[in-house]
């Protein structure tokens, strides 16, 4: 087992310097002037070519990428003499736009994008496969009907259509929650659950739509396996048979998508962000696009590849303890 996870762990390493490459390259090569985007319109040529030398876009790109790397590890200086400053390690660059290093602008909104992720993969996950595994074990029925009915509409229903339903329904005309104003749980905790429970609740139920054909699909098919049959046979217990073989066998391909959804939840939850106006990785994202802040957006893709590089290794990992078949191949 322990081979197996190193293995894992090397390929993991290989692929994020080739995203590394892959993302700073296509971003390196946009048709578009860092330095003149730094200093407005009415921007002088001289200015340009200042700014061009101090944030370190008059070096070739490859120099440019290796700086970027390097920063990384020891962290980057940015101008010369008295107007030099220096990004920490990790150095991931410095925004021209927001004047502020990459690093710190991810450390003030990241926190706010784990809250949401988390939150809701915690309901999201309660909610898919404790639906999905009570319309497996009354299928035909109408709970089963009701859990069929309760994933269709979640899987049609878009993210943005039913986030603004909710704000709408729930916040506007029955005022049953005030409108989410986000604060930090440090800071007040009850102000901060009342602004996270419709965000919460909107990707959960989203998400959890999936997650109900899943589990129901996949239990139905473990308990129509022959060990099953044997297990009851035998006069094991069904709460047993449930818990030690159908879930087990169920949960392979649960694992796989949970992990992945969560790296793309925790690399900026877009959409929901923007939508109850959530200070995020994923609002920030949107603003970089709109203000062609080109380091924030280079740093908002390495942080997500790297937890959605992390989340297929521990998902491999997870693999070799759920089918030890894995670990042989």
């Amino acid at each position: 087992m322990l081979l197996f996870i190193i293995r894992r762990l090397f390929f993991a390493i290989v692929l994020l310097i080739a995203v590394s490459v892959f993302t700073y390259f296509l971003f390196a090569l946009l048709p578009t002037d860092p330095a003149a985007l730094s200093c407005g319109i009415h921007c002088k040529p001289e200015t340009i070519a200042a700014n061009r030398i101090r944030l370190g876009y008059d070096k070739s790109i490859f120099e440019q990428y290796w700086l970027f790397l390097k920063g990384i590890f020891v962290g980057r200086d940015y101008g010369i003499g008295t107007a030099a400053f220096t990004c920490p390690a990790p150095s991931l660059g410095y925004s021209f736009n927001q004047h502020a290093c990459v690093t710190s602008l991810i450390g003030e909104t990241f926190p706010v994008t784990a809250y949401l992720s988390i939150g809701a993969f915690i309901l999201w996950m309660m909610i898919g496969i404790g639906v999905g595994a009570i319309a497996a074990l009354n299928k035909g029925k109408w709970q089963d009907r009701l859990a069929t009915a309760f994933a269709s509409v979640g899987v049609s229903l878009p993210t943005f259509y039913f986030g603004l339903l909710a704000l709408f329904s729930i916040v506007i005309w029955f005022q049953i929650l005030p409108f989410p104003s986000y604060e930090s749980p440090l800071d007040n905790f009850p102000a901060f659950i009342t602004a996270m429970i419709l965000p919460w609740l909107v990707l959960a139920i989203i998400s959890a739509a999936s997650y109900t054909r899943l589990t129901r699909n996949g239990m139905l098919e473990a308990m129509n396996e022959d060990f099953v049959r044997l297990g009851v046979a035998k006069g094991l217990r069904l709460r047993v048979i449930l818990r030690r073989y159908v879930m087990r066998q169920a949960l392979i391909p649960i694992v796989t998508i949970a992990g992945l959804d969560f790296a793309g939840l925790l690399g900026g939850a877009i959409i929901t962000e923007s939508v109850f106006s959530l200070p995020g990785m994923g609002r920030m994202s949107i603003r970089a696009v709109v203000d062609s802040d080109l380091p924030v957006l280079v740093g908002t893709t390495m942080i997500a590849a790297v937890f959605i590089v992390l989340a297929n290794v521990i998902v491999d990992i997870a693999y070799g303890f759920l089918d030890p078949r894995v670990r042989v191949s």
